[in-house]
């Protein structure tokens, strides 16, 4: 005989939730974490409750988020009577981010939690997280600890040598490309270098910043996968270190991070309070062209709640800054290539958010003719993707399928998911113009169907 679930019946009810968009939000809980098949219906929410049916495998998960999603707020598996039940570990922020490096990177080397990374949900509460850490606390913390081996600027460096070694092989061949070799790197090498002995303060904040341009390029590599819990609890990370090191300058940069991860999913919750509160933080100590980038985030996030006025302003003021841009840019804001061309790219983001497509593709244009296609070949390609959308959206549907093929072009080899998926969208949208008798489609579409079957 089922047994009704109470705690999930009393959290609707009092919540005055309705059950179809509980279950909407489960579908698209679902969807961003990559599990495209869940159909989650009114009725199949109804049965959870009254106990005929429980969530299997991740959906209870999926729920948890869910629910979080649209209370504004993290809710527990506890607090819907699923406590018993194994969760995937949820992001946090430690109060020992040097072990919750070495933790975290043991994950994937671990057989007994080697999925984990791979299941993590992204949590769009856990946004709020950074916006109330005490880094002070956890600095105290750190340095309370009892020192290990001696490190020296020349330890530094080869962890920034090899970081800029494994960020260039990313951009070639894609996030899948050696993930497990830097994640051991940063497991066997990087994280120990932040308990050692440092022959001065300047090397100990260098060693911080070093590790945490790391845990950002992890991040990256796993959002490219479309691992988002996993590349979440990265960039949440490498947050965490950069604070040690120059909170005003590099945790800026990091709660930025955060934000455009969630702008990129759709989740624009607590984007416009991150950008806000790292422009706060860096006014007057990080240069201009970096304070450009993080004017276009906030203009980004605006754009996403539909605040056009404050996009806009957001917008005039990162051009303003750019054009008086002459200090030396800090490396971690440079992983995307020269800041005219992520500006540009951001702003043809915005501008599309905004329904400007015809400026979007001005901007879109600025930015691959800001980037060398050799070195930023994914950014690249990706670009060419986004310009080609903005063309579909003005019904230049010839010059769509041109660019659209430069982009497949330079996708080839490419270990991303992000590609893969953005060849699907391109796949049906060459269905639709076949249809039409567009020239070229449905050479396209072969082509895209190739390079998927590849």
């Amino acid at each position: 005989m089922s047994t009704s679930n109470t705690a999930l019946q009393q959290f609707v009810s009092t919540k005055g939730l309705k059950l179809e968009v509980v279950a909407r939000a489960h579908r698209e809980q679902a969807a961003l974490n990559g599990d495209l098949g869940v159909r989650t219906q009114k009725s199949t929410v109804s049965m959870w409750c009254s106990g005929q049916r429980q969530p299997r495998g991740r959906s209870v998960e999926y729920l948890a988020q869910a629910l979080s999603k649209i209370v504004g707020r993290l809710v527990t598996l506890d607090e819907i009577g699923y406590g018993t039940m194994q969760p995937t570990e949820l992001p946090t922020l430690s109060m020992d981010p040097v072990a919750a490096t070495t933790d975290l990177g043991r994950a994937l080397m671990d057989t007994n939690r080697r999925d984990f990374l791979q299941r993590a949900v992204y949590v769009s509460a856990a946004l709020a997280l950074p916006l109330h850490y005490d880094d002070e606390a956890v600095d105290r913390t750190l340095r309370a600890r009892r020192p290990g081996a001696r490190v020296g600027a020349a330890d530094v460096t080869a962890v920034r040598n090899t970081v800029q070694v494994f960020r260039a092989a990313d951009e070639q061949l894609g996030g899948g490309h050696g993930l497990t070799a830097a994640t051991f790197y940063l497991t066997d090498a990087a994280a120990p270098m932040l308990s050692g002995r440092y022959e001065d303060e300047k090397t100990r904040l260098d060693a911080f910043n070093a590790v945490a341009e790391l845990a950002y390029l992890l991040a990256w590599k796993h959002h490219d996968l479309q691992q988002e819990g996993a590349a979440q609890r990265y960039y949440l990370l490498g947050y965490q270190l950069a604070c040690v090191a120059d909170r005003n300058g590099h945790g800026a940069w990091m709660l930025r991070a955060l934000a455009h991860q969630a702008l990129n999913l759709k989740q624009p919750q607590h984007c416009v309070a991150l950008a806000e509160e790292a422009l706060c933080r860096s006014a007057g100590r990080v240069d201009a062209q970096t304070r450009a980038m993080l004017l276009i985030t906030s203009a980004r996030a605006y754009g996403a709640t539909k605040q056009g006025s404050k996009a806009a302003d957001a917008l005039l003021s990162a051009e303003d800054e750019l054009t008086r841009g002459t200090d030396p840019v800090a490396d971690y804001a440079l992983a995307a290539g020269p800041a005219g061309a992520t500006i540009s790219s951001h702003t043809g983001k915005t501008l599309s958010e905004l329904g400007d497509h015809k400026n979007a593709e001005k901007h879109r244009r600025a930015a691959l003719t800001g980037r060398d296609p050799e070195k930023f070949r994914r950014i690249h390609a990706l670009t060419l993707d986004e310009l080609a959308g903005t063309l579909d959206k003005q019904n230049h549907m010839d010059e769509a399928v041109s660019t659209w093929g430069q982009a497949l072009t330079l996708m080839d080899g490419i270990t991303s998911k992000r590609n893969t998926e953005s060849i699907k969208a391109m796949r049906e949208t060459m269905r639709r113009y076949q249809a039409r008798g567009v020239p070229g489609a449905a050479a396209l579409s072969e082509r895209a169907r190739v390079a998927l079957a590849g």
